[in-house]
């Protein structure tokens, strides 16, 4: 990405305000048309605004447009045309917020404010093993302190981009590289299991559609499943290895093995993979599979799971999707 290692607090502002507003691979676009017509904030400042709102066309947002050709002429007219080189006075640009703000300081001048996004508060949350939702008011600000003081701050800026880059390559959304991560020895949640629970959005409790696939995990003869608690659905109810995704993903025999191997680098025999199972609740629809895993061997992180043999498990109470599955099994 062009903008990688950029040491131009005008270009790393640009890509910044860009990148608010789309994904990479879109915004690399804009970026390069962006910085190809205007190369300097001066240039920038001097063009037309029916010019600059055409080039920004499609990213939509245009009152963050609007603040772009501001915040240039501002730094033209009134600093001399050049960029603040302290925290405070880049966070009093207009549409400058914390998090841009830091990462203009940390990579134009590695001065030492942490930058913290997505990839990072995912990061923090996976190997701290906290469980604080990180879309919630305390939960950013636990996780920005504990940005703070982790944060290499003679290095700043190198940190916080490894950072960020290591949450987008290694520490995933969806199947991190556990695996061969060179930090799962002190990951809180790796050595617990919890890697695919970390971390916790308060926006998910309330999502409309939810995709679950549940891991039935087997062995000697024996069944691991858990209680489910804190805040969510189903309180107190029993059920197997939980994966929620954003979206429906679609299962097979090869794609659970790589997924098991990339995660924790475990082998096992896929028995079964259900149809998809649904249960409608009150204000939610819950679509979910089931894939049986027989394992040879038991991780580590699965011993502090409970086992119970498949006559006990019919004692424990489930939701009604899990228990439809149990029903057909002994059909």
């Amino acid at each position: 990405m062009p903008w990688k290692g950029e040491k131009d607090p005008y270009k790393i502002w640009l890509s910044e305000v860009i990148l608010q507003q789309t994904r990479v691979a879109q915004g690399w676009a804009y970026y390069t048309r962006f910085i190809t017509k205007y190369p300097t904030i001066g240039q920038l400042a001097a063009a037309q605004d029916q010019e600059v709102f055409k080039l920004w066309e499609g990213l939509g947002y245009y009152n963050r447009c609007k603040n772009l050709l501001f915040t240039a002429r501002d730094i033209v007219n009134n600093q001399s045309g050049v960029f603040p080189d302290r925290y405070e006075e880049i966070l009093l640009l207009k549409g400058v917020g914390p998090y841009t703000a830091a990462a203009i300081a940390s990579f134009a001048y590695n001065l030492p404010y942490a930058v913290v996004d997505g990839n990072v508060f995912r990061v923090l949350s996976r190997f701290f093993g906290i469980d604080t939702a990180i879309d919630g008011t305390r939960g950013k600000q636990q996780f920005t302190l504990l940005a703070e003081k982790v944060l290499d701050r003679k290095n700043a800026g190198l940190y916080n981009q490894a950072i960020m880059d290591f949450g987008a390559t290694v520490c995933k959304p969806f199947a991190p590289a556990c695996h061969s991560c060179p930090l799962r020895k002190n990951c809180r949640a790796f050595n617990d299991g919890l890697v695919n629970q970390l971390p916790v959005k308060e926006k998910t409790l309330l999502r409309k559609h939810r995709w679950f696939t549940y891991f039935l995990f087997t062995h000697k003869g024996k069944w691991m499943v858990h209680k489910r608690t804190g805040s969510d659905i189903w309180q107190n109810l029993f059920e197997f290895y939980l994966l929620e995704s954003d979206e429906v993903i679609k299962w097979d025999k090869e794609k659970s093995l790589s997924w098991l191997q990339e995660q924790w680098g475990i082998k096992g025999e896929v028995k079964s993979i259900s149809p998809v199972l649904v249960q409608q609740l009150t204000h939610q629809q819950i679509k979910a599979q089931i894939i049986e895993v027989s394992l040879a061997t038991l991780p580590a992180f699965l011993e502090k799971y409970p086992w119970h043999s498949p006559k006990s498990i019919l004692q424990l109470p489930f939701p009604k999707l899990i228990n439809s599955y149990l029903e057909s099994r002994t059909a």
